[in-house]
């Protein structure tokens, strides 16, 4: 076997698109890798090491050999009986064969037979050689190269003027080292070498390899290029982090601070990190502005004070220079972002200049969707409603009314014209500066939130009645339109919609405002009044859809931390949205009982039961009831029923099950010695009423019967 040796591939290219450029690198390096692993030219042990810079993409291999290793194969040509002659000689039909695989001079009588169950088969049996390097790292790039996660492929001329070629971005440049040695490629109208480039301001233009293993330190030094995207996000974040420590700052959110981190990186290859800053009097713009046009237009990183969280005059610049006295680069970036902050400010202050309440007619001139009308409309629909939840919550219509009427008012602002991101944020803002109740205030802001995540009390109740209200109305109006979502795609986010009115639910119980006003809050209710509001009402079935698309995105919610089946068991009665977290656990220690298991089996014994029955069962005959077992039964239900509903309606619902969980005897007694399927129908009747009385009485807090294994 020749020995293995380090293999290095890197395509060098124009900038690439930053936002893929990581995930480039990783398919590049694991394209590569599966295909000279399938060619059996991967030693073992060998590890894939991904390279990914603004302007290239490559990989190394630790253990790659110059040729796989030779293997038997064997082939099937054809039936004996049409390949030879009687005469035991080739038929012209198998010598066309022979010759169309390249094996005309092959000796018909060394070829072997096997039976494959019908017939005896001619077999080819030889020796493949292994794959050789080259070869195979040619089509394995060529493979790769086409499969690629491109966001937009470019064309591109060569340098012959005549030949097109189609990438991300126009490559310059590529490298196929072997150990030491040139592996003779080509892509993209580039032949492989050993010459690779560093910075493109900081290095010599060409930097010869002399091995594989040589080119991440000699890329780094003379070349001024951190190679790797992980070590290169690492350091930059490191830097930050010191800055930020230096100037007893934080960075603010970390998830933002991740999202900036992967795009900042993908755009530098030698990171230095510089600190800028500007006037303190932007600071009276409201920061989620200055943040924003910071962080997106720019790539700063905004430094926030380490005690309050309050935005300061100073920021963080990734720069792709390292220099001695980068004092020209600092004053350049803050030449740069004063602008773009005026820019801020100047929207800012012409946007209060008229009152929120006042550009709420131009809501009017935005189409919301051609069949729902426009953000106006959709404003009175969601007013409406907003009026109704609130008398449900415990909340003041009135309030829940006037953040309705606002909420939308700011997508006619320069502000959110200019960075929709700001939507509900800057209304917030000029809510308050037109003096807006406090918590109108708040319910503006909140309006886009994904989730509520705490308890609502009486300061939150207004912007849970517009968060409920708002996400009610779409999922029913976008619904009701045929957009319903399929697979990956939901346009107008009814998933995001459906589980942020589950967290609602969920918050409004435990600060216990379900049943705080009128005849308290329920799905069904909202969904039916929601209903009401459009010009064209969505169908019964609609709203039947909605209602089980919520629950279904609960039951996939729930999945991830409770057993599956105890969750199915809990959704399969739609129970009030708020309770269904506290039935799940009481199911979930039901389940963990002695007698749950054949409890559950009974229940969906009965349930099949029942299927066979028309109509609805009548109420129990005690007359009837003839023999002790069903005499038992019916005993049993008449005691623990009571009990169960008493342990429900005060909301212990692993208690009830608890109680349920004394009728497996005489549950058992039945059905081994009971005939329910009786001739007598009377007698029948009866009996399979006993079944449905139990039944109802089980299912209580669940449908048991999901917790059948059989």
């Amino acid at each position: 076997m020749p020995a293995a040796h380090p293999l290095l591939l890197e395509l060098f290219t124009e900038e690439l698109p930053p936002k893929a450029l990581n995930r480039l690198g990783q398919a590049f390096a694991e394209g590569i890798a599966a295909g000279l692993k399938s060619r059996g030219l991967l030693a073992d042990g060998s590890t894939t090491t991904a390279y990914a810079t603004p302007r290239r993409l490559a990989v190394r291999l630790s253990a790659v050999l110059p040729q796989g290793a030779d293997s038997e194969f064997s082939e099937k040509l054809m039936p004996v009986s049409v390949g030879l002659d009687a005469s035991g000689q080739p038929t012209p039909a198998l010598q066309k064969k022979l010759a169309a695989k390249g094996l005309e001079g092959v000796d018909v009588s060394g070829l072997a037979r096997e039976s494959d169950g019908k017939n005896e088969q001619l077999v080819y049996r030889g020796i493949a050689k292994g794959a050789v390097l080259a070869p195979a790292l040619q089509a394995a790039l060529e493979d790769t190269l086409g499969k690629l996660p491109i966001p937009k492929v470019m064309s591109y001329q060569l340098a012959d003027g005549v030949t097109t070629v189609r990438f991300v971005r126009p490559a310059h440049g590529l490298v196929a080292l072997h150990g030491d040695t040139v592996v003779d490629i080509c892509a993209l109208g580039l032949r492989a070498g050993r010459n690779t480039r560093g910075h493109r301001f900081q290095s010599r233009a060409t930097i010869e390899l002399p091995s594989a293993d040589a080119y991440e330190a000699l890329l780094h030094e003379p070349g001024r290029v951190i190679a790797s995207f992980d070590q290169r996000r690492a350091a930059i974040e490191r830097q930050l982090r010191d800055q930020a420590a230096r100037l007893q700052a934080s960075l603010g959110d970390e998830a933002d601070v991740a999202s900036l981190l992967d795009e900042v990186c993908a755009l530098v290859e030698y990171p230095t990190v510089y600190v800028g800053e500007f006037e303190s009097e932007f600071l009276a713009v409201p920061q989620e502005c200055l943040i924003l046009t910071m962080r997106l237009n720019q790539k700063y990183f905004p430094l926030f004070d380490a005690a309050t969280g309050k935005l300061t005059h100073r920021f963080l610049i990734v720069s792709n220079m390292a220099l001695a006295n980068p004092s020209n680069i600092v004053e350049g970036n803050q030449r740069v972002v004063r602008p773009r902050l005026a820019d801020a400010r100047f929207f800012f202050e012409t946007d209060k200049k008229v009152p929120l309440a006042g550009r709420v007619e131009q809501l009017g001139t935005i189409v919301y969707h051609n069949k729902l009308g426009t953000q106006l409309e959709r404003a009175q629909r969601v007013r409406a409603l907003a009026r109704w939840v609130a008398g449900a919550i415990g909340a003041d219509p009135e309030r829940a009314d006037r953040a309705a009427l606002l909420a939308k008012a700011d997508l006619v602002t320069g502000m959110v014209g200019e960075f929709p991101e700001l939507q509900g944020v800057m209304g917030a803002y000029y809510a308050a500066a037109d003096g807006e109740a406090s918590d109108v205030v708040e319910a503006i802001r909140q309006q886009y939130r994904i989730r509520l995540d705490q308890p609502v009390d009486a300061d939150g109740a207004t912007a849970a009645a517009l968060f409920v209200a708002e996400r009610a109305e779409t999922l029913l109006g976008i619904w009701s339109i045929g957009l319903v979502p399929t697979g990956d795609k939901d346009p107008y986010g009814l998933r995001r919609a459906a589980l942020g009115l589950i967290s609602a639910f969920e918050q409004l119980d435990a600060g216990g405002r379900l049943s705080a006003g009128g005849a308290g809050l329920t799905l069904d209710g909202l969904l039916a009044r929601a209903a009401e509001t459009f010009a064209t009402p969505p169908t019964a079935a609609q709203i039947d859809e909605v209602r089980a698309f919520v629950f279904e995105r609960y039951r996939n919610q729930l999945a991830g931390q409770f057993d599956r089946a105890a969750v199915d068991a809990v959704v399969a009665v739609a129970p009030p949205l708020a309770q269904v977290p506290a039935r799940v656990r009481a199911v979930v220690a039901f389940s963990a009982l002695p007698e749950a298991a054949a409890l559950a089996a009974a229940n969906k014994r009965i349930g099949n039961l029942l299927k066979k029955v028309e109509g609805e069962p009548g109420a129990v005959d005690e007359a009837l009831l003839k023999e002790p077992a069903e005499q038992a039964l019916a005993q049993a239900v008449r005691t623990l029923r009571p009990q169960a509903e008493g342990k429900f309606a005060q909301g212990d619902f692993a208690g009830a099950l608890t109680v349920l969980s004394q009728a497996r005897e005489p549950v058992d007694a039945f059905f081994a010695d009971v005939m329910v399927m009786a001739e007598d129908p009377a007698v029948r009747a009866n009996r399979l009423a006993l079944l449905a009385e139990l039944h109802r009485t089980m299912n209580h807090v669940a449908d048991l019967s999901r917790l059948a294994t059989a």
